[in-house]
């Protein structure tokens, strides 16, 4: 007799990230609820009802939706909202708490999004699927042979606001030799993972390029001189950040990409020290 399908999970995702891994596993038509970040993929989500950004979830809104289960990350959500949805009682759907810190670690992020959904038809199939994937890039994506460059991520202005070097975002750079300054851990949660810039900082003579982030401040042109005169001696260039921050699935284009931006770095021409041109 072969085993009756697991009952449908509904899923709310409060992390943009393990949105797209679930519509990525086929388990897209179990969403009930998402972030107003959760934007990919675009045409599986115009449906799901949004309750809050990752920081301000409307509680009442996610209640009344009936999640089994909701999606977080350390990283991107607060404790507090944990803690008050785990305060229904009876009502408390299952909390799959995330933390990936390297894009080694999407290997088992992907095992415990399996197993959290498991017995849903053909996820484990398409869960090994992605996994072999993920496996091809990241042998494909190392520092090996590749020069050290010492790079600013730049990710909000007003303040400034860069990335410690125990996140996942400075760890996928690693891979190709793109150290973050400063040299620095944040420790597992909080805002020492993403210190401030003011400018006076003594290792800013010491970076040999900047990045700009298209996420989560949405840098301009106009930013480009402000950000230069931090560290006016680096070459300046926006990058992806959906690529090089999120994880899941989006980690296999990702890991790509950094590679993409390592070959361009090597390949420079005689205008080493002038701004970049800007990429999508």
């Amino acid at each position: 007799m072969t085993a009756a399908a697991a009952p449908a999970p509904r899923i709310a995702s409060l992390v943009p990230s393990l949105t797209e891994l679930v519509a990525a596993l086929d388990l897209g038509s179990c969403l009930v609820a998402r972030t107003g970040y959760c934007i990919h993929p675009g045409d599986a989500l115009a449906a799901v009802p949004k309750v809050g950004g990752t920081k301000d979830v409307n509680l009442a809104k996610l209640r009344r939706l009936a999640p089994t289960h909701v999606l977080v990350n350390v990283d991107e959500n607060r404790r507090e909202t944990v803690d008050a949805i785990r305060g229904w009682g009876p009502d408390a759907p299952e909390i799959v708490v995330t933390h990936p810190l390297s894009a080694d670690d999407n290997l088992a992020l992907v095992d415990q999004i399996a197993a959290a959904f498991a017995g849903q038809p053909g996820l484990a199939g398409r869960a090994a699927a992605l996994k072999r994937d993920l496996a091809r890039e990241l042998a494909a994506t190392t520092a090996e042979g590749r020069p050290v460059e010492r790079v600013l991520y730049l990710i909000w202005h007003a303040p400034w606001m860069t990335v410690a070097r125990d996140t996942y975002l400075s760890r996928m750079l690693a891979r190709i030799g793109w150290q973050t300054l400063p040299a620095q851990d944040g420790g597992t949660a909080g805002a020492a993972r993403y210190p401030l810039v003011d400018g006076t900082e003594p290792w800013l003579g010491d970076v040999d390029r900047i990045l700009l982030s298209s996420e989560p401040f949405a840098f301009a042109a106009e930013h480009v001189d402000a950000a230069k005169r931090l560290c006016p001696q680096a070459r300046l260039q926006h990058v992806d950040g959906e690529l090089l921050s999120w994880y899941g699935a989006r980690a296999v284009p990702g890991l790509a990409y950094l590679r993409q931006l390592a070959e361009t770095a090597e390949r420079a021409d005689d205008n080493a020290g002038q701004p970049a041109p800007w990429t999508s």
